[in-house]
Parts: structure tokens; C-alpha cells; sequence
């Protein structure tokens, strides 16, 4: 094994990437022909499987073919493991059995039977049988031919062979388990991935259906009393639209990224954040007032104010403390219409802290009198709870719930730089 700081230099990491990436038809070709030259090095004669110790016969063309036989079939030994085992156990047999000197391309029978054990996929205990039974015709015909080997002896030659095709085996199941691993993996990541778009989706649809329906609802009452007024309410309703559809453009559009990570000085109106992006209409703290006004266009009292110095953060957590607003503005249209709401956001150095209060009494229907305890089912995070899991993964803390006094609060603490959650990378299994 090479020290791993020399295969960290670029010379030598390089050519081994290129060799990676080439064909496995290719690399097992090199192989045999390695083996092949290798077979007529005389030092290495002494080097190789033997089992028959019987007279040594002279070299002649048989032998020779014998001998790339039993490396040239190596060639294939991943793409037809079964029958480039077949070949080279076959020319093995032969050549003991003939008395040829040993080489160092016998060697190929070990190579054979692990790529047996490790890339065979069909017929596996079949294969294991015939090879037993024609280790039992060799050891039976060696000893009609006077070989001085006794059965201790052929007992422990099979029993490496066998050794030899075990570790392949180990290694094919080692990938099987590891390609189980990968698959979970996808299928969780796949999942998540389904629970935050429809989190997204739930947000952004809710929010502003829930407007347009208060709006609808008001101008339908005020049409005949106060037609003016009603216009007004109309015109609220398509702004609404527009803004839902502008949110869920921004969703597809994030959904289609690259996965490029950004600040949220590229979504907000941060003063000094100028650049291609800015004025975006992405979610973002920097939109809360928008919220604010669409709720105060609906009829609801909300009072705004935000303290400290804003200043730019990630994408994921702009996005969360957006929706932690929107989702309680949403709750206080819904299950509190026309009590007086107020939405305090303060800024940290460390952390953001969101806050929204609203007045009077809470139906036993209201979402925010949902238990802490309460996660989203398998479809996925709804509302609240969709919401407490998306500034958990921030490393955050998300709090609602009914007050002593009446009315209901939701409270979040999301820190500023999250630490990123780790995931093991499994190792690559290697021959």
C-alpha cells in the first residue's frame, strides 16, 4: 500500500482518477497481460499455485499454452466471471496433471475464484458446486498419476482456494449492503425534500388563499353599503394574486437552483446589498412589512416593529423567519379576525428572535393551541408543525401556544450562522 500522503500528490493522484474512470473490461485486460508477462519471469517461477508434485516435463508449445490460459482469460473476469473461472481452473487442471514446471501465471486461479465470489450474481452455489467436483477429478487423477500428495494435502490446497473465493464473497456483500445504504439514503433524502416543498407550498398557499377570502368576504359585505370601499377590497384581493403567484414562481425557481448557496442580502433590501438580485421578491425578513400591510389590508390590526440592526444572512434562514411570520399572521386572520396582532422582530448578533402576539380568545380549533410535543404525520410537516421542524433543522427553537390572558403567541429563536448538520460518507469499497 502506498503511504497515503504520496497518493495526495497531484502527480500520482491524477493518473490513478484517469485510471478509475476507465473500463473494467480495460483494467482487467492490463491485468491479464501483466500476469501474462509476469508467468516467463524466471525469478518468479517459484511463486504460484502447485498441487501435483509430479515429474517435471519439459517446456514445449502445449505448456506455453497452457500457461496464457491461465492468464488471458482474466480479461473478462468481471463481465463473465463464471466462465473465465471454467477456463482457467480447466487449463490449471491440465497442466498439473501433464506435469508442466509452475509459473507464476497459476497465480491466475486465485484471481479467477475471487471475481467469482465477487461478481457472480446468478447460478453462484451451482458455480461452487461444479468447481468442487473438478477439484475432486483433479485430486483423483493426480493420484492414479503417482503424485505423492495425500489427502491432508489436497484437503488444505481446497480449503485456501476456498478461503480465496470467501473473501470475494465478503467483498460482493460488503457493495450489496453498501448500494442498500445509498438506496435508503435517496429514498430519505427524496422524502425530505417532498416534505419541504409541500411545507413550501402549504405556506405560501394558505397565507395568501386565506387573505383573499377575508378580502372577498369583506367586499362582499361592504358592496352594497359602501360600494368605494369594496373596490378597494377587490383590488386587495387581485394584489394578493399577484403576490401568491409571485411567491411561487420564487418557489420553482428555488426548487430549479443549482443549490449555489447565497446570502440574503441577495433577497432583501439591506442597505449597501446592491447587485443583480437586488429588490428580489423572494421571502425574506425584509418582507415582513409586506405581510404586515397585506394582513392590515384584510381587516386585521397588526402593529410592526423591529429592533436592532438587520443584517445579512443565509437564505435558509431569512426563509425561515419569513414563514414563522406569515404562518401566524395567517393563524390570527383565520382563527382571530380583527384582533389586534403584533409582530416584533429583533436582530442579533447571534441570533434572530421573532415574536407574534394576538389578543382575545382562541377557538379549541386554533393551530397554535397544538401541543409542543405534536410532529407532522409521514406526509409531511403542516402548518405549526411543518414549521417548528424547519427551525429545528436551523438548530432553532419555534414556540406557540395559548395565552394566560387570552389570545395566542408564536414565538421563534433562529441563530444567525446554524451549524450545518454532518452526514457520513459511507467508504467506497474497493478489490
Amino acid at each position: 500500500m502506498f503511504p497515503q500522503g504520496l497518493l495526495r500528490t497531484p502527480w500520482l493522484r491524477v493518473p490513478l482518477e484517469r485510471w478509475k474512470e476507465q473500463d473494467a473490461f480495460l483494467k482487467d485486460g492490463v491485468l491479464a497481460l501483466v500476469l501474462t508477462l509476469l508467468a516467463f519471469v524466471p525469478t518468479l517461477s517459484a511463486i504460484g499455485a502447485q498441487i501435483g508434485d509430479l515429474p517435471e516435463r519439459p517446456a514445449n508449445a502445449l505448456g506455453l499454452g497452457l500457461v496464457l490460459a491461465q492468464t488471458l482469460p482474466l480479461a473478462a473476469r468481471r463481465r463473465w466471471p463464471a466462465g473465465c473461472l471454467v477456463a482457467v481452473a480447466a487449463a490449471f487442471a491440465v497442466h498439473q496433471a501433464l506435469g508442466f514446471a509452475t509459473t507464476f501465471g497459476s497465480m491466475g486461479l486465485y484471481l479467477a475464484l475471487y471475481s467469482a465470489g465477487a461478481h457472480q450474481v446468478r447460478f453462484r452455489l451451482g458455480l461452487a458446486g461444479v468447481a468442487t467436483a473438478g477439484y475432486v477429478v483433479l485430486a483423483v487423477v493426480l493420484h492414479r498419476l503417482g503424485s505423492p500428495q495425500g489427502a491432508m494435502a489436497y484437503l488444505a490446497f481446497y480449503l485456501a482456494l476456498a478461503a480465496v473465493r470467501l473473501v470475494g464473497s465478503g467483498v460482493r456483500r460488503r457493495r450489496a449492503e453498501e448500494a442498500e445504504r445509498r438506496r435508503l439514503a435517496a429514498e430519505l433524502a427524496t422524502a425530505a425534500e417532498r416534505a419541504r416543498i409541500a411545507r413550501e407550498l402549504h405556506d405560501v398557499v394558505t397565507h395568501h388563499v386565506t387573505a383573499m377570502v377575508v378580502q372577498a368576504d369583506a367586499a362582499q359585505f361592504l358592496i352594497a353599503s359602501a360600494p368605494e370601499r369594496a373596490t378597494t377590497g377587490m383590488a386587495s384581493v387581485s394584489d394578493t394574486g399577484r403576490r401568491a403567484l409571485t411567491e411561487l414562481r420564487y418557489l420553482l425557481g428555488v426548487l430549479e437552483a443549482t443549490g449555489e448557496s447565497a446570502t440574503a442580502g441577495s433577497l432583501t433590501d439591506v442597505p449597501g446589498h446592491e447587485g443583480p438580485s437586488h429588490g428580489s421578491r423572494g421571502p425574506a425578513l425584509g418582507r415582513v412589512g409586506d405581510l404586515v400591510e397585506q394582513a392590515r389590508r384584510s381587516g386585521q390590526p397588526v402593529e410592526f416593529s423591529e429592533r436592532g440592526e438587520r443584517r445579512p444572512r443565509s437564505v435558509d434562514v431569512e426563509l425561515a423567519a419569513y414563514r414563522v411570520v406569515q404562518e401566524a399572521l395567517t393563524n390570527a386572520m383565520k382563527y382571530a379576525t380583527g384582533q389586534p396582532t403584533r409582530v416584533v422582530v429583533r436582530h442579533g448578533e447571534e441570533r434572530v428572535e421573532i415574536g407574534v402576539t394576538t389578543d382575545g380568545p382562541v377557538p379549541a380549533t386554533a393551530p397554535a393551541a397544538v401541543p409542543a410535543t405534536r410532529e407532522p404525520g409521514p406526509a409531511g410537516g403542516r402548518g405549526l408543525a411543518g414549521l417548528r421542524v424547519r427551525v429545528r433543522m436551523l438548530d432553532g427553537e419555534l414556540e406557540a401556544g395559548p395565552r394566560p390572558e387570552g389570545g395566542f403567541e408564536v414565538r421563534a429563536t433562529i441563530p444567525s450562522q446554524p451549524q450545518p448538520q454532518p452526514q457520513p460518507q459511507p467508504e467506497p469499497v474497493q478489490e
